[in-house]
């Protein structure tokens, strides 16, 4: 068929499909609209996967633009007239089923949020992410926070038209918490946060007065671990932990990240540091975890919000649960221990009780995603109580990497070098992504109610760690969380899964039980 040819036969294949909608039920025109826009969505997260791991630094612009005028198509499309009367008819009806229900609660949060907005506002702040991540990679490769603070000036901004165009009860930050977390609020967190901080710095205190005298190994000063070798051992790691590397892969990136593009196509990333293979491992575990998740979606419900994952709380519940729960045991390395002799044959004759140590040495640090169990909430509250004095407050933004030091000073005792090491770390302002951090830390505690429910119901997980077949425990996590996609809220997803509503007591008894034992408190 000619190029002509085969232009017109799609063009009348569009237009039979345009005209069949008029007899589509209620209910299928409905589905069919916000498959449209969750494709469009789709085409975004592979621009977004490429634009963090192969486009040339001279696509930028381009792919900004892009960007900005895809942002808008999926708004319009949204916001179309006839698509909330569809939503509205369909709404109504009584004959829904479950994935209905969900597809029409789901949606309507969207659309409601949505149509506050105009068109023009969300291709600009399209526009306006797009060439932030862009000067946040040179601005934390340079160290020179000065360079990026224009372009988070712009996203603060930007957002603050957001908020006052949702509008809020309590405060301006709630409107950002709940587009992370629904239904969450600063009166939420800061009791949470409260009675988290008031169980951890007395178990910190106690950790580091314990290690004076029972010192954590250390990897030896000055060892390279090659890439390519810490690429093949955290390959066999993910493939081990079920990621389907056919319907997948992994890359590089300057944060690592996970991206369910499309059914079939899940990618995540990491980095690689040659004098600690653990920050690489670590990365891999905690994004395949997110990866199985997006695999293990429910196909019969794609491209639909019943079939997305129901929120950055529980997502975060997987990939610490793979990372920490499973990642950090004695009995992970015991299973890995050939994997990481074959990759590293220069590394020291070390036994699966002292990697283990390693990889749970518990010590103030600079960087969020590499740190311990013990202190990796406290960095997650310091970056919630500064958005709050940003959006609450109206903290000024020249004067962040002095607010960051000094809070990095006052909790955990160390002084920030650089930029690199403190405000310019993690990649999530520079997508305007405020009041995602505190997701991090629900992850933490429903990850560790999942655990202790999973040990019930199949038996105890050091068990099957041990036995080098992971399966059980995936196709646990696969039955009750993945498939159920947003079938449920987030609480109720929770407590389906474990019989008891979220609580952060799993969590404290876990890392207090953990921790008292390695460092024999």
């Amino acid at each position: 068929m000619c190029g002509f040819a085969k232009a017109t036969f799609v063009i009348r294949v569009l237009m039979k499909k345009s005209c069949s909608r008029g007899i589509m039920s209620e209910k299928d025109a409905f589905v069919q609209r916000i498959k449209d826009i969750h494709r469009i969505g789709s085409i975004q997260g592979h621009l977004g996967w490429d634009q963090e791991t192969l486009m040339p630094e001279k696509g930028a612009k381009s792919r900004g633009d892009i960007m900005a005028w895809l942002a808008a198509l999926a708004h319009e499309r949204i916001i179309d007239p006839e698509m909330g009367e569809l939503l509205g008819r369909v709404e109504q009806r009584n004959d829904l089923d479950e994935g209905e229900q969900a597809n029409t609660r789901e949606f309507r949060k969207r659309y409601d949020k949505a149509t506050k907005l105009s068109s023009n506002f969300v291709s600009t702040f399209a526009k306006a992410r797009s060439e932030a991540l862009v000067a946040w990679q040179s601005a934390r490769s340079n160290s020179d926070f000065s360079s990026f603070l224009p372009h988070l000036e712009t996203l603060v901004a930007l957002t603050r038209e957001k908020i006052e165009a949702y509008g809020y009860e309590g405060t301006p930050y709630d409107a950002l918490l709940d587009e992370y977390e629904a239904g969450m609020t600063v009166e939420d967190y800061d009791p949470l946060f409260a009675g988290l901080k008031q169980r951890l710095v007395p178990l910190l205190h106690r950790i580091l007065e314990a290690k004076k005298t029972n010192p954590d190994p250390a990897l030896p000063e000055g060892m390279a671990f090659p890439v390519e070798s810490q690429e093949q051992f955290c390959i066999k790691v993910s493939e081990r932990m079920g990621f389907d590397f056919a319907a997948g892969r992994m890359d590089a990136s300057t944060h690592p990240f996970s991206a369910g593009i499309w059914p079939g196509d899940t990618r995540f990333t990491t980095r690689y540091d040659e004098l600690d293979p653990f920050s690489c491992l670590y990365a891999v575990m905690h994004e395949t975890g997110h990866a199985l998740y997006e695999q293990g979606l429910d196909e019969m419900h794609q491209y639909t919000p019943r079939g997305d994952a129901v929120s950055l709380g529980v997502h975060e519940s997987q990939s610490r649960l793979w990372e920490n729960q499973i990642g950090r045991t004695p009995e992970f390395w015991d299973v890995a221990m050939p994997w990481f002799k074959e990759s590293f044959p220069d590394a020291p004759s070390w036994d699966s009780e002292t990697l283990n140590r390693i990889a749970n040495c518990v010590e103030p640090g600079f960087i969020r995603v590499e740190a311990d169990e013990v202190t990796y909430n406290l960095h997650v509250m310091l970056r919630y109580e500064i958005e709050k004095k940003i959006f609450n407050e109206d903290f000024p933004l020249n004067q962040l990497p002095e607010l960051w030091n000094s809070m990095i000073a006052e909790w955990f005792g160390i002084t920030v070098p650089n930029d690199t090491l403190g405000c310019l770390q993690d990649i999530h302002w520079s997508m305007a992504a405020f009041g995602y951090f505190p997701t991090y830390t629900l992850g933490n505690l429903y990850a560790a109610q999942l655990l202790e429910a999973m040990d019930s119901e199949i038996g105890s997980i050091n068990d099957h760690i041990s036995s080098g077949d992971w399966s059980e425990m995936l196709e646990w996590l696969r039955n009750k969380i993945h498939k159920r996609g947003s079938a449920l809220l987030p609480a109720d997803l929770i407590e389906e899964a474990t019989g008891a509503p979220p609580s952060s007591e799993a969590f404290l008894r876990y890392v207090e039980d953990k921790y008292g034992e390695i460092y024999s408190l």
